[in-house]
This record gives C-alpha cells, sequence and structure tokens, in this order.
C-alpha cells in the first residue's frame, strides 16, 4: 500500500479552511527544500507538484485561491543553471536553445537534432519535465537524446518559466490550461507548429511524452489535440482534467480520487507509474489507462524484471472507439522516471528504461496507421 507524505493531509485540511498562506509555507517547507538522497534516487523529489499562492488583495479572514492563467511575461527573467549536468552529444548531433512566441504566449526551449542523416520527415518527441526540473536536466535523466539519436527522432524540450509558475510546474491543474487551444497546451502546441516549420517533421508521427507535472500535461495534449499529436507517455502524471484548482490537485495527488471528469487519452497511451510514488498516487495512473474500465475489452498482462525491478504491464489494443493503451507498474520505484540516469533529478537507474518503451510505443503505434 503506498503511503502519502505524512503532511498532505495538513495541507489540504489548512486549503479547504482557506488558510492557503500557511498551506503554501507548510508544502514549501515540506517539499521544496529537501535534496534528492544519493542512496535512494528512486525516492529522489525535491519540489510540489503544484504551486501555492493566497491573493492579497483578499479580506485577511477569508484569502480566496488565486485561479487565473499564468502565462509567462513577455521577457522572462531566467535562472542561471550552470551548475546543472548537461546531456552528452554525440558528434555531429545539435541541442539548440530555441525560443517560442504566439498569441497565448512564449517560452524557451531545446530542441535536439540527431547527428544521422534525416532520411525524409523525422518523428518529434515533446519532452515535458517535471517541477523544479529544466529541460538540460530532464534530457539527462530521462536519456531521450541518445534513444531518439537511435531512432533519428527530433527531440523538444519546453521549459517552463518563473513567471508562470515560481516552482517551474506546468500548471496542469488549472481550468485555463485544460483546454487544446489556450494557455499553455496551445504555446507547447505552438512550438510543435515552430518546430514543423524548420525542420522535416512526420506529422503523423508527432508524441508528447512528460513527468509529474509534464506528465499530467502530456494528458492534457493527448485528450484535446488527437489532431496535433499521435500518441502520449505519461510518467507518474494525473488524468486531464482531474483537478480544477489547488485543493483538487492536492486531493487527486494524494488520493488517486476525484469526482472531476478527467480520463483515459484520446490518443495511443503508455503509462508508467511506480508502486512506492508518495508524490502522485499510482491509482492516478491506472484511471490514465483505463484499467478496468471496460471489461468487454480484452487486456494482456505479463510481469517481468528489468534492471533489478520487478514489473507488471498490461496492454489493451485498439479497436471501436478505444485507443491502444500500455500501463508500466514498477515495483518499489518511487517519483522518478524509470531506467533514468542518477546524474539528473527525479531518475531511477533501476527499472525498465521508459524512454526506451515510450518511443518503442510511439513508433510502433504509428507504424500501423501508416
Amino acid at each position: 500500500m503506498v503511503r502519502p507524505l505524512p503532511f498532505m493531509a495538513e495541507a489540504q485540511r489548512l486549503v479547504l479552511s482557506q488558510r492557503l498562506s500557511e498551506a503554501t509555507s507548510l508544502i514549501q517547507d515540506r517539499l521544496s527544500l529537501r535534496r534528492p538522497a544519493a542512496a535512494s534516487p528512486a525516492d529522489a523529489f525535491d519540489g510540489p507538484t503544484i504551486e501555492l499562492r493566497a491573493d492579497t488583495t483578499a479580506s485577511a479572514s477569508r484569502p480566496k485561491p488565486r485561479i487565473r492563467p499564468r502565462f509567462a511575461t513577455p521577457a522572462p527573467a531566467r535562472a542561471q543553471w550552470a551548475s546543472r549536468p548537461q546531456p552528452a552529444m554525440p558528434e555531429g548531433a545539435q541541442f539548440l536553445r530555441l525560443d517560442y512566441e504566439g498569441p497565448a504566449g512564449r517560452r524557451a526551449y531545446r530542441l535536439y537534432v540527431p547527428a544521422a542523416e534525416a532520411d525524409g520527415p523525422r518523428p518529434l518527441v515533446l519532452m515535458l519535465h517535471g517541477c523544479t526540473q529544466t529541460p538540460e536536466d530532464f534530457a539527462v535523466g530521462t536519456r531521450m537524446n541518445a534513444v531518439a539519436e537511435d531512432a533519428n527522432v527530433l527531440v523538444a524540450y519546453p521549459e517552463q518559466d518563473r513567471s508562470a509558475n515560481p516552482r517551474l510546474c506546468w500548471n496542469w491543474f488549472e481550468p485555463a490550461h485544460q483546454g487544446g487551444h489556450a494557455g499553455e497546451p496551445a504555446i507547447l502546441a505552438g512550438i510543435v507548429e515552430a518546430i514543423a516549420g524548420s525542420h522535416a517533421v512526420d506529422r503523423g508521427r508527432i508524441f508528447a511524452a512528460g513527468l509529474s507535472a509534464g506528465g499530467a500535461m502530456a494528458a492534457v495534449l493527448g485528450s484535446t489535440r488527437p489532431d496535433l499529436f499521435s500518441a502520449v507517455g505519461i510518467h507518474s502524471g494525473l488524468p486531464h482534467a482531474s483537478a480544477r484548482d489547488v485543493a483538487t490537485a492536492l486531493a487527486v495527488m494524494r488520493s488517486g480520487q476525484t469526482a472531476e471528469r478527467g480520463g483515459v487519452p484520446s490518443v495511443p497511451a503508455i503509462v508508467f507509474h511506480g508502486t512506492r510514488d508518495t508524490t502522485v498516487h499510482p491509482a492516478n495512473g491506472d484511471r490514465i489507462a483505463g484499467l478496468g474500465m471496460d471489461r468487454k475489452r480484452a487486456e494482456e498482462t505479463a510481469t517481468g524484471t528489468a534492471n533489478g525491478r520487478a514489473f507488471t504491464r498490461t496492454r489493451r489494443a485498439s479497436g471501436d472507439a478505444r485507443c491502444a493503451m500500455e500501463h508500466w507498474r514498477i515495483e518499489g520505484l518511487g517519483h522518478a522516471w524509470s531506467g533514468g540516469d542518477a546524474a539528473g533529478s527525479h531518475a531511477d537507474p533501476a527499472g525498465p528504461d521508459a524512454s526506451r518503451e515510450m518511443l518503442r510505443f510511439f513508433l510502433g503505434e504509428t507504424a500501423t496507421r501508416r
């Protein structure tokens, strides 16, 4: 049984009592200042998946949640990440620093261009980092560039801006960012279009993947933009529209249960979640995958071991109105990328290689439709 972080119940109680400043301080004190232990990368997580903020214009006796779209300012002040690890680069490859600006806002992003020559349009994977992470850190931890080099795939790493969320979380829990054509989803779609305008991109093989808050945003894209994304990968994430504010976000993170409408993506999805994740309850992964929701559809289940960790993999083929799905339940994995590089944050070298499995799923699913 997964135990929630002991202070989350108290934080939720404070939020429901409209004592947001106290809830913010509690979460920041207990989560924001934590550092991953070197001996246990599986449990590493040093920031909350959401950010709490009290509206200073509200009355002192009854502060209200600050519900508003969070967009980057026209000239964002970026933090310096010189001390963070940088991904290794094979000769001839590029890891470009780029900026996108559109009607919904602007974001910086990194674009990995493989060293191998393009034999026609390339697939593109949009990789969405978790809270407190940067594109460089996420690239190191997931090792997606190395996997993409082998498959000759472009990889984009959008960067959340501190002016949009001080903890660098994608704002998956705000209604303003839960539709496909406004807010952060529109910015991310704009980045994809910008890349397609400057590189030969296979429009039938564009994918999104993410961790934690990034996984939740990938679920948003997979539920609202099936016209753009062919499949999504969601690691330690939450269902689309499973929260509408801070209080419901805390509740669904803690329990995986919600009265909101969130559910299964509209495109093929591969889901990873660890059984020891005490930041985002594993029940969220079950719900994204729709496990047990349709008993008329056959689900193929297999067990195995990879890199020292046992796993249970459940597959469901596409058909009728339901898309193909893979769900990986990793025994003993905490809130971290499975099979990643411990040099990056929130990455655990043990367990199945989530990056390689995601890319295998993406390319395999789209190959059957070509």
